[in-house]
């Protein structure tokens, strides 16, 4: 099925009994579930309303992308590079909340916002309205340069992306990835906060978690790593050695730092200094009432803490998935 000629892939609906199955674990507000193109995409129905506008919209030259599988270390990189490409100014980083300098393209696309009616009554309309994600249309409007953060896999992107703008992808271990998608779904207050992690974890190999498949997602960008539009990162090295990645970034970037401006911006984004930081944390969202008080946005920060979550017969499963995923690929996690 296809909704629009200017966007070249088809979509099936997935069964009624398997979209079932998902919103009764998921226990949140409905949608209708679907797997776009031969790669088979998975996302609400709702997205291909709006698919066109972005695979069309016009890309510029001196446009930044932030492109990751959700939970790789998007809000890390966001920070990052914005800074670099705004000489460290970190008072305006300060005073201007990150999603608004570097808003995320298909947020107000993945579903149908809740209504304000579901939250607090004690909230002030205006802070809701301000906290509401940019449009599609709002992004393509804004001055440039543009930041822009996306979890769409660069099949989904402007075909001319990576010839027209700089485009920035972190990998992370898929197993880190998945227990933190999962917490950041237990965060949102109209989810369940009931489901535990194993079945979360089947419906993660399965494909059945919106911008999944992860491995075609992540070979996707890797397949186009010797591009010299894009850089390919991996969330561990960024957490092992932070200047390292910095100045890989900068260098991209073609921008200068001293080795002070290295460290200035290593202790900016260190993970206790980042999850304090009230224009990245989205603390706002907790304060009315879209996330929950238990957990935060920035939750760890650390690679391997999967092992917290996986059982014996997990780790095994996932170490067969993952090898049977890169069998014919010459791709490989540096930590693995």
């Amino acid at each position: 099925m296809s909704d629009n000629n200017n966007f070249p892939y088809e979509y099936e609906k997935l069964s009624p009994e398997e979209n079932k199955e998902l919103m009764d674990y998921m226990n949140g507000f409905q949608m209708n579930f679907i797997r776009i193109g031969p790669k088979g995409y998975f996302f609400s129905d709702y997205f291909m309303t709006h698919a066109p506008n972005i695979y069309n919209m016009e890309i510029k030259s001196d446009d930044v992308f932030v492109a990751t599988f959700p939970k790789s270390g998007t809000t890390l990189m966001q920070e990052l590079v914005w800074l670099v490409r705004n000489n460290l100014d970190f008072e305006k980083a300060k005073a201007i909340k990150l999603n608004d300098r570097f808003p995320f393209l298909e947020e107000s696309t993945i579903a149908p916002h809740p209504p304000s009616t579901d939250l607090p009554a004690t909230v002030d309309e205006s802070v809701i309205k301000s906290l509401m994600p940019m449009t599609v249309d709002q992004i393509k409007a804004l001055p440039s340069p543009r930041f822009i953060k996306t979890h769409l896999p660069m099949s989904l992107l402007p075909p001319n992306l990576l010839d027209t703008a700089k485009v920035v992808y972190v990998a992370r271990d898929p197993r880190d990835v998945a227990v933190s998608f999962f917490h950041h779904k237990k965060l949102m207050r109209v989810m369940s906060q009931e489901p535990e992690f194993k079945p979360y974890w089947k419906y993660f190999m399965e494909n059945k978690v919106i911008w999944s498949p992860y491995f075609e997602h992540l070979l996707e960008a890797w397949g186009k790593r010797n591009h010299p539009n894009l850089l390919f990162l991996f969330y561990e090295d960024l957490v092992k050695d932070l200047p390292s990645g910095i100045r890989r970034v900068a260098k991209f970037l073609d921008k200068q730092l001293t080795d002070d401006e290295v460290a200035n911006l290593s202790e900016h984004l260190k993970f206790d200094n980042f999850k304090k930081n009230k224009s990245v944390n989205m603390e706002d969202f907790q304060k009315i009432g879209i996330f929950r008080n238990d957990g935060g946005f920035v939750r760890k920060g650390k690679s391997g803490g999967w092992r917290e979550h996986f059982d014996e017969e997990m780790t095994a499963e996932a170490d067969e998935w993952i090898k049977n995923m890169l069998r014919s690929t010459d791709f490989r996690f540096p930590h693995m």
